[in-house]
């Protein structure tokens, strides 16, 4: 565990109590320290001024609903959060993660999942954003020179092929939309309707990169959602 990871400031957002606990619990004895908020309002406010290294926010809260804490706490900070929904509907996920979520765990969730989703969200915002070179195993990309490489040999890939790489690969670890990806590669003009073009390109990606395509190790898809680069270990 990283300096950045051990002992960063976790804020749980959660109406249930027992729910509250159990995690209080389980991220002590990873050296997590622990802030918790029972309403909406109650985590806005700490959010504000305990300034957290991460917020659990559960969605379905009693008073504000978890989709407006998010909005408000997006207005000024870019802390990392990962929200905590018992609703499985594609829909709630997707507003979420385009409304400025990190990441999403469905309830009941296993604490090992959570745990994981938590070391590579307090990663990845430690990681400078002018960080010219990311490395993924036998992987790296050159941002500043534009390229890549794979077992030491360059990869040939079109523009939009590796625009499409960076994005994803700059999030890594993270889920990114299929809208959020349209708009980063392709620009406003296109909409979730052109998914199709996702489908081809991650294809084009997936054929250069991974041993098997049909089971990919960098690349992997989150049905109806969108893509998560794996960051690895």
């Amino acid at each position: 565990m990283s300096d950045r990871e051990s002992g960063a400031r976790i804020l749980i957002v959660d109406d249930e109590p027992q729910i509250r606990k159990l995690l209080k619990v389980t991220l002590h004895a990873h050296r997590y320290e622990i802030l918790e908020a029972g309403s909406g309002e109650e985590g806005v406010l700490q959010a504000s001024t305990m300034h957290p290294d991460l917020i659990l926010l559960d969605l379905g809260l009693p008073d504000i609903p978890g989709m407006d804490v998010l909005g408000r706490v997006r207005e000024w900070s870019g802390v990392p959060i990962i929200v905590l929904t018992a609703k499985d509907r594609e829909e709630d996920k997707i507003a979420a993660l385009d409304g400025g979520a990190d990441d999403y765990v469905t309830k009941p969730f296993g604490m090992g999942e959570l745990v994981a989703r938590i070391r590579v969200a307090l990663r990845h915002v430690a990681k400078s954003e002018n960080e010219p070179v990311l490395q993924f195993g036998e992987l790296m990309i050159d941002l500043a020179g534009r390229a890549v490489t794979l077992n030491g040999e360059r990869v040939k890939l079109t523009p939009t092929e590796y625009d499409l790489l960076k994005v994803l690969s700059s999030n890594a670890g993270k889920v990114v939309t299929q809208r959020q990806l349209l708009q980063q590669v392709w620009g406003g003009h296109h909409h979730e309707s052109d998914s199709h073009y996702l489908r081809v390109y991650i294809g084009h990606l997936r054929k250069k990169l991974e041993e098997d395509p049909a089971r990919p190790r960098f690349i992997l898809t989150e049905p109806g959602i969108g893509y998560r680069f794996l960051a690895g270990d």
